[in-house]
């Protein structure tokens, strides 16, 4: 049996983190750490640290605070000898993930940098039909509510939030899953609303050394239906993912319909990475936003983001 503690209990945590943690027979929720102190049927701090010298035996940590705070509270995990299960994104930046990749190893434990969109339905069924094909475009539209998934989060606008790109580093992460080459940013377009850091839109065109033409839309203030889809056109056929990867469908026709199952499938990754002594922090996706960044045209709008 693993024994797990929670750092940082919001939306996330109590939606997917929580419940998968209960419904996996290897794994067991022991203690929570969040500034409100939440009841949730296990002893709860206010620190990580707090956790820590409480005596509760406890094997990993699952880190959902947001990302401009958690290397420091991964450092302090790694340290402790716990096994380190990192939301998405794994960082702020890039390199602070290398930095816990290193001394994950040196401390002989897990570090998991998780990318919850690849263990959506029909992403293994997408990478293994288009390894057989050539690719010849790929369009991303990748479009949510802000007002809905993150009510009143201010983190998500301040520099490492990523703004628009928290959600759309899902797609990002499916489309490095994937594609049968590496990928590259090759322009990019930010919409960023005054008084704030990150973008509340992007579009991004992309590439691999095949010269495949990649584009990607994301907004941040989609109302009505969200929309989250991948389209590829191949030499064979037509793909289409939607509903962040649970459906497939090939020349229209419906292959892969599944419900939500990503974060058990997060876990029982996370559970076989411990059993086996590895770790896994892919960081091709974070990667992608950074360049984004490094070479976007930002443009000041105004936008209601409460």
């Amino acid at each position: 049996m693993i024994r797990v503690g929670i750092v940082g209990v919001g939306k996330i945590a109590r939606d997917q983190h929580i419940p998968a943690i209960a419904a996996d027979p290897g794994l067991e929720l022991v203690a929570v750490a969040s500034r409100s102190r939440p009841d949730v049927g296990v002893p709860a701090f206010e620190t990580l640290e707090e956790m820590l010298q409480s005596g509760i035996e406890l094997d990993a940590v699952a880190l959902c605070t947001p990302p401009q705070v958690r290397r420091e509270t991964a450092l302090t995990a790694l340290r402790a000898g716990k096994h380190v299960f990192l939301e998405k994104p794994p960082g702020a930046t890039v390199g602070e993930v290398g930095d816990l990749s290193a001394l994950a190893a040196e401390q002989g434990v897990t570090l998991f940098a998780s990318w919850h969109s690849r263990f959506a339905a029909g992403v293994p069924a997408a990478k293994a039909w288009l390894a057989a094909r050539t690719i010849r475009s790929v369009d991303i539209q990748w479009r949510e509510d802000v007002r809905r998934w993150h009510p009143g989060q201010t983190w998500i606008w301040e520099a490492g939030g990523l703004g628009v790109f928290d959600p759309g580093i899902n797609a990002l992460s499916i489309l490095t899953e994937i594609m049968p080459r590496e990928v590259f940013v090759t322009d990019a377009r930010l919409q960023v609303p005054e008084n704030v850091q990150s973008p509340v839109a992007a579009h991004l065109a992309m590439t691999d050394i095949e010269g495949v033409r990649i584009t990607a839309d994301f907004d941040f203030l989609q109302t009505g239906p969200q929309t989250w889809d991948i389209t590829v056109v191949a030499d064979e056929g037509t793909l289409r993912l939607s509903s962040g990867g649970a459906i497939i469908e090939i020349d229209g026709q419906p292959v892969v319909q599944a419900a939500e199952a990503e974060y058990p499938g997060l876990y029982g990754r996370f559970g076989e990475l411990i059993q086996a002594g590895k770790s896994e922090a892919d960081v091709r996706p974070l990667a992608l936003v950074a360049d984004a960044f490094l070479v976007g045209t930002r443009e000041l709008v105004e936008a209601f983001i409460e």
